[in-house]
């Protein structure tokens, strides 16, 4: 049993959600917080973002970006904890690594007054102590001498594994492919059938759009946070899905919460079925 203290808590209150979602067994006390159940089942690609309600998830500059597009909300890193503490592994693009220097994409990590309760929660869904981190840079223009890099997975191409080999850390892991002309299908693919089934995606937002393309996320959750940013021609302001048409994706929704202002949102997203050439 944790001993986190209840209180500290924030206290999201449920407005809506479909009654055959799955479950995880959360402790009483995260069950209390997050308004009710949450489980994930596996194998699954869900994803995880704050957006404004003009839609804008990231800011120029090489700062990381959500906890002002959030508004420093502790009841969105308490969710954004929650979805970890349920994950295998977190996977982020090159560019998410960047603008975050010290984080560690752990649950603990991102709402520390929770670590405990998250652990046990991992303890009970019987995965590792921890999520695994998994990186996805062509290049492989990585600062490996980041804590978050020391048992990594990295996945990338032929010469950015010549980049990284020399210099990544002992238990870091590269996984090297053509990202070129590569479907992010064969990488989760891979992923999967390597141990990691439950696959957590916290971008960026062109990641993310080249994920919806190939129809690969199962899930989103969505922090929508009552802030307005606006958008200039060329002002390098990104939108949940960023650099690719999807065609309108549709999505279905499964909850809706609330914490003050903030909504708290998941949605399933629907597959569009791809006609057979074959009669």
């Amino acid at each position: 049993m944790s001993d986190a203290d209840p209180s500290s808590l924030p206290a999201l209150e449920l407005l809506f959600e479909r009654p055959d979602l799955p479950t995880s067994g959360l402790p009483e006390a995260l069950a209390r917080a997050y308004a009710g159940e949450l489980g994930v089942s596996g194998p699954r690609v869900f994803a995880n973002f704050v957006a404004s309600l003009d839609g804008v998830v990231a800011l120029p500059g090489p700062a990381e970006s959500g906890h002002v597009v959030s508004q420093d909300s502790a009841a969105d890193r308490f969710v954004m904890g929650l979805l970890r503490a349920c994950a295998d592994a977190v996977v982020i693009g090159a560019g998410t690594f960047r603008r975050s220097p010290a984080h560690l994409w752990q649950a603990g990590s991102i709402y520390p007054p929770a670590a405990a309760l998250f652990a046990e929660v991992r303890a009970r869904l019987g995965l590792q102590p921890q999520p695994k981190l998994v990186v996805v840079s062509a290049s492989g223009a990585l600062d490996v001498a980041r804590p978050a890099l020391a048992d990594a997975v990295i996945v990338t191409s032929v010469s950015g594994a010549s980049k990284l080999r020399p210099v990544l850390p002992p238990e870091a892991r590269l996984v090297v492919l053509d990202l070129q002309d590569l479907r992010l299908s064969e990488v989760l693919a891979r992923l999967q059938s390597e141990g990691l089934p439950r696959l957590l995606t916290e971008g960026g937002p062109s990641l993310f759009a080249r994920m919806v393309a190939e129809q690969l996320v199962d899930e989103l959750f969505l922090t929508t946070s009552p802030a307005l940013f606006g958008r200039l021609p060329n002002d390098q302001r990104k939108s949940l899905i960023d650099g690719l048409d999807v065609a309108g994706t549709q999505l279905d929704l499964l909850s809706a919460r609330r914490h003050g202002s903030h909504l708290f949102l998941r949605y399933a997203l629907r597959r569009v079925r791809t006609p057979s050439l074959v009669p």
